[in-house]
């Protein structure tokens, strides 16, 4: 087993700003917003998620569901398992070796096909075309969404912008520990406003490579990847995943659910939850030991509590994952407060183990006090989920007592 070095989510969190340099003609995903309400006829809207050692055999806090995806408007579809799922992004991004449909892809009028980029926290990164697909989520189907199709032989080499992390390219399933991310988290699309022709500058995410030489590119909102579950007829307004409470020492698998919708059906009901709504770049505020972090969110595509530094802490990093994971001689047990927008607070307790005697089982996958550094910022990420019910609003849609997304509850 290897285990994943740092995040592996916040996909939307990228770097470096450029002018736009191309509009693309909109297509894929609608921006209108869809209806929040519950359908006379409820239907399955229930994924089943299990956190294990992943296809390569080699992930630690991975949560997977299986997704399929359809021709448009065809019954030829191809259901993949394996997929993580990502609060911290938005979109589905598949391996294109784990593809076996056709799909058309998004071209400008020059039939450039747009091309994305996404660095991953621990500076790996994924390339390939946006592609259009039917997604199927349980009994639930968003209709022509674009997708990204990451390559493992790209038809142009990645922008040196786009490996400026210094990282990998994630294109095998060794190397992401997947088939494929399912961003399910609080946005409708995986940049928004930032990345359409009316923004003044754009970040290195899209690109079009005429005459072989990739380009940044703006992308209206209908032609970026885009969170499916706001494009579902209905149980469109959020995700609720909930996974049992695993033991100290880890084990080896645990079983849970992805489940659409808030408050639209018996079994999404918000109940006792406290909902932490979020700025616009999905954070709520930390505090600990007196000082305030504004940049805390929720990731259950990290696989791990990040948090601060070791100096800030005063424990130790391991020696072998420098700056990547914690390892202090006994398990330290912490309790911050939480505070969101709508001064909602509320505190959380967890605790943080030595990373090197989890990983010693080698059969284990499942920790829920695996954490590591990350300085000036809390990073909840996926041992945040055991023992726990966890909602996410998405930005513009409507659930219980009024709240409008983005916004965490639990």
């Amino acid at each position: 087993m290897t285990p994943q070095n740092g995040s592996t989510g916040t996909l939307g969190r990228f770097l470096g700003v450029v002018m736009g340099l191309v509009v693309l003609a909109g297509c894929g995903g609608s921006t209108t917003s869809s209806s929040n309400s519950s359908s006379p006829t409820p239907v399955n809207n229930t994924l089943a998620l299990e956190v294990n050692l992943g296809p390569a055999n080699n992930s630690v806090d991975m949560a997977f569901a299986s997704v399929t995806i359809c021709v448009p408007s065809s019954s030829n579809c191809q259901t993949i398992p394996n997929i993580q799922v990502d609060t911290g992004s938005e979109g589905l991004r598949l391996l294109s070796s784990v593809v076996t449909l056709s799909l058309p892809t998004i071209t400008d009028n020059s039939n450039n096909v747009l091309q994305e980029c996404v660095g991953f926290a621990d500076g790996s990164y994924v390339w390939g075309p946006v592609a259009i697909a039917d997604i199927q989520l349980a009994g639930e189907k968003a209709a022509s969404v674009p997708i990204q199709v990451i390559s493992a032989s790209p038809s142009f080499a990645a922008p040196s912008a786009c490996a400026s992390g210094g990282g990998p390219d994630d294109n095998t399933v060794p190397a992401l520990g997947a088939n494929g991310i399912l961003g399910v988290g609080v946005f409708r699309e995986d940049c928004g406003a930032a990345c359409t022709p009316a923004s003044s500058g754009v970040p290195a995410l899209y690109y079009l490579c005429p005459n072989s030489v990739c380009q940044v590119s703006t992308v209206p909102l209908a032609s970026q990847l885009q969170n499916p579950v706001w494009l579902f007829a209905q149980d469109n307004n959020g995700v609720l995943i909930s996974l049992p409470s695993v033991p100290a020492g880890g084990e080896a698998s645990a079983s849970g659910s992805l489940t659409f919708g808030i408050g639209t059906q018996s079994n999404n009901a918000l109940g006792n939850a406290q909902t932490y709504t979020t700025d616009a770049s999905g954070d709520f505020q930390t505090t600990y030991n007196g000082i305030a972090y504004s940049q805390s969110y929720i990731d259950s595509g990290s696989n791990g509590l990040y948090f601060l530094d070791a100096a800030t802490l005063g424990i130790p990093d391991c020696p072998d994952y420098p700056g990547i994971f914690y390892c202090p001689a006994s398990t330290v047990n912490y309790t911050v407060t939480n505070t969101g927008l709508n001064a909602t607070t509320g505190q959380v307790s967890f605790s943080i183990a030595n990373a090197d005697a989890l990983f010693s089982n080698p059969n284990f996958a499942a920790f829920s006090n695996l954490g590591g550094d990350n300085p000036g910022s809390f990073d909840f990420g996926l041992p945040f989920f055991f023992g726990r019910s966890v909602f996410i609003g998405i930005e513009g849609q409507t659930g219980p007592n009024s709240a409008v997304g983005p916004y965490w509850a639990y």
